[in-house]
């Protein structure tokens, strides 16, 4: 298996599709890598690829980069995409709180976060990918407007994300308890992956939420205490 792994490891260090270091990335994705000025939707934590790969191929007319730090998983998505000559997609090989180095202010038009780990001890909050932390890398990089979807079966940290955007003075477009409660909703809420299957055999709740935050200023001044505090009451433990 670990032979497996470097063998992988290996392999994405030669696709020119997939990316580790920042060399000369911000500000130039649309001219280094796509090679058009089309909008660039991220999927945050992208594990095997299955959505970023579903949506390129639904949506021709965008660019997907699909973000994570997992190798061994990103592989399969980026093999896939190589495979299938996906012109509109690339892979990000990183920890999500580097991204800020590797696009430039308002690069990105779109953030999908899909079955992230909720992490629900308190002690460990700052981890969520929807936390304050998190939520204000996104505003540095998104364009003013740009939307972020979130799916989770996890009541918690869906109501927690809620209480976290408002907080910031973000904007909740949609809020979802249950999706399948929505059948008419936008399509790609339903393009299938290898998680949600998994957690719809299991009889989970699916959740999701649409937002967007503020145009990022640099002078501004964040209640970062009192949102998390107050978003933390919202999901629960201590």
């Amino acid at each position: 298996m670990a032979k497996k792994k470097l063998q992988r490891f290996a392999d994405l260090a030669k696709m020119p599709h997939v990316f580790q270091t920042p060399d000369g990335l911000p500000g130039h994705w649309h001219s280094r890598v796509f090679h058009n000025r089309r909008p660039i939707t991220l999927e945050l934590g992208c594990g095997r690829g299955d959505l970023t790969l579903a949506l390129a191929i639904k949506l021709p007319q965008r660019n997907f980069i699909g973000v994570d730090l997992k190798g061994a998983r990103l592989w399969n998505g980026a093999k896939q995409a190589q495979l299938q000559g996906l012109a509109n997609v690339a892979f990000l090989r990183i920890f999500i709180e580097n991204i800020g180095e590797f696009f430039s202010p308002a690069e990105t038009d779109e953030i999908w976060i899909t079955f992230p780990d909720p992490y629900p001890a308190y002690s460990k909050r700052h981890k969520r990918l929807t936390s304050p932390r998190f939520l204000t890398l996104y505003q540095k990089i998104l364009k003013p407007g740009g939307r972020i979807h979130l799916k989770t079966d996890n009541e918690g940290l869906f109501r927690y994300t809620q209480t976290a955007v408002v907080q910031q003075g973000g904007v909740i477009h949609q809020a979802f308890v249950d999706l399948d409660a929505h059948p008419t909703a936008d399509d790609r809420l339903f393009l299938p992956t290898r998680y949600e299957q998994t957690f719809r055999k299991k009889g989970a709740i699916i959740r999701y939420l649409c937002f967007s935050v503020p145009p990022f200023d640099q002078g501004a001044e964040r209640p970062w205490t009192r949102t998390t505090s107050m978003a933390v009451n919202a999901y629960g433990t201590h």
